[in-house]
C-alpha cells in the first residue's frame, strides 16, 4: 500500500518563474508519482494577509490551473481546492482546542510576518499552523515535503496529533518531514549572486513560464555573462554558470556533453540555444494553460472532482475525531 504524501501552494495571480518549476515543482511533481498524493490550492491560508476579491478568485483559477499544466494528474492524485472542502475549517477549529498558546506564539513565521504586518496582525495569522496541522492529518498523511523554514509547522502538527491521540487514542498518524531542497539552484539573470525571484523590480532578471518567445529571448540575450570566451561549466563565472546550469536541467544533458556541444561558439549563438531550449520547455505548459484558464466551466468541474474526492477522505476522519470527543453525530 502506498504512503500518503501532501503538499500546497498558496494562489498567486504570478506565474511561476522557470526556477520554481525546476526547483520545486517539476520534483514534486516526481515525487507525487511514488505516493498516494494529494495537492491542493491553500486559499484559506491565503486570506491571513488581505486579498481583492475579483484578484483573488483569478488567481485561485491561475494557480489551479498552471498545477495541472506543468503536469499535476488529477487522475492519479486528489487536486483540489482547500476552502472547497469545509472539514479543513471543522477540524481546525477542534485541534485549536488541543494546541497551547504558546507554542503557536514561538513560531518564528509567525514573528517575522507580524514583524512586517505591524498595523493589523490576524488571529488568523497567529492560528495558521493549526489550520495547517488540520489539512496534513485529515489525509493520514506519512510525508510532507516541505523547505526547511517549514519544518517547524510539521513539528506543531506531529506535537497537536501526540496530544489528541495521547488523550483519545490512536487517531492521527504522525507526518514525517521530506526536506525539499532545490534540484535545480537557478539565479537572477541580472545578478547571478542572488536566486531568481518572482518579485525582482528588474523583470528581465525572471524567466516566468508564460513568457512570449520574444520576451525569453529578450532576457536570455541580455544575461550577465563575462568577457571570457570558452563555455564551459566554472563556477566563478557565475553568470555563465546560471546559464549552463539552466540549459542542462531543461535539455537533461550531461555537463561534458553541453561543453563539446558549445565549443568553439561565442555568447550569441549559445544564449540562442539556451532560449530555444528555454521556449521548447513552456510552449507545452503555455498551450494547456491557455486552454485551461480560458474555459472556467472545465476548471469547475475538475475542482468539484478534487473537492468530492478530497471530502470524502476528510469526512471519516471528522467523524471519528468528533465520535471520540464525545459530539453526537
Amino acid at each position: 500500500m502506498k504512503q500518503t504524501i501532501f503538499s500546497g501552494m498558496q494562489p498567486t495571480a504570478q506565474a511561476p518563474h522557470i526556477g520554481n518549476y525546476l526547483g520545486a515543482l517539476l520534483p514534486n511533481r516526481e515525487m507525487h508519482k511514488e505516493y498516494n498524493s494529494y495537492y491542493f490550492i491553500a486559499d484559506l491560508h491565503a486570506i491571513t494577509i488581505p486579498q481583492d476579491p475579483k484578484a483573488f478568485k483569478e488567481a485561485i483559477y491561475a494557480s489551479y490551473a498552471m498545477l495541472l499544466s506543468v503536469g499535476m494528474d488529477p487522475k492519479s492524485s486528489t487536486i483540489f481546492v482547500q476552502s472547497q472542502n469545509p472539514y479543513h475549517s471543522e477540524l481546525s477549529w477542534i485541534l485549536n482546542c488541543f494546541t497551547p498558546m504558546g507554542s503557536l506564539s514561538r513560531m518564528t513565521q509567525f514573528k517575522e510576518k507580524s514583524e512586517k504586518q505591524k498595523e493589523y496582525v490576524s488571529v488568523g495569522l497567529f492560528d495558521y499552523p493549526v489550520l495547517m496541522a488540520a489539512d496534513i492529518l485529515l489525509y493520514d498523511v506519512s510525508t510532507v515535503p516541505v523547505g526547511e523554514d517549514q519544518t517547524q509547522h510539521v513539528e506543531i502538527t506531529r506535537d497537536i496529533a501526540t496530544r489528541f491521540n495521547g488523550k483519545y487514542g490512536e487517531t492521527f498518524i504522525l507526518p514525517q518531514v521530506k526536506i525539499v531542497k532545490d534540484v535545480a539552484r537557478i539565479m537572477s539573470l541580472q545578478d547571478p549572486t542572488k536566486k531568481m525571484s518572482k518579485s525582482d523590480e528588474n523583470q528581465n532578471a525572471t524567466l516566468f513560464l508564460l513568457d512570449t518567445k520574444e520576451q525569453i529571448a529578450k532576457k536570455i540575450g541580455s544575461a550577465v555573462t563575462d568577457s571570457e570566451r570558452t563555455i564551459v561549466f566554472d563556477k566563478n563565472r557565475k553568470g555563465l554558470y546560471n546559464l549552463l546550469s539552466i540549459y542542462k536541467s531543461v535539455t537533461g544533458k550531461d555537463e561534458s556533453v553541453i561543453e563539446n556541444e558549445f565549443k568553439g561558439m561565442g555568447y550569441r549563438e549559445f544564449k540562442e540555444a539556451v532560449s530555444e531550449a528555454v521556449w521548447g520547455l513552456v510552449k507545452p505548459i503555455q498551450s494547456t494553460y491557455h486552454e485551461l484558464i480560458n474555459d472556467k466551466p472545465a476548471l469547475d468541474r475538475l475542482m468539484k472532482e478534487g473537492a468530492a474526492k478530497s471530502i470524502a477522505v476528510a469526512e471519516k476522519k471528522v467523524r471519528e475525531v468528533k465520535e471520540k470527543i464525545g459530539f453526537i453525530l
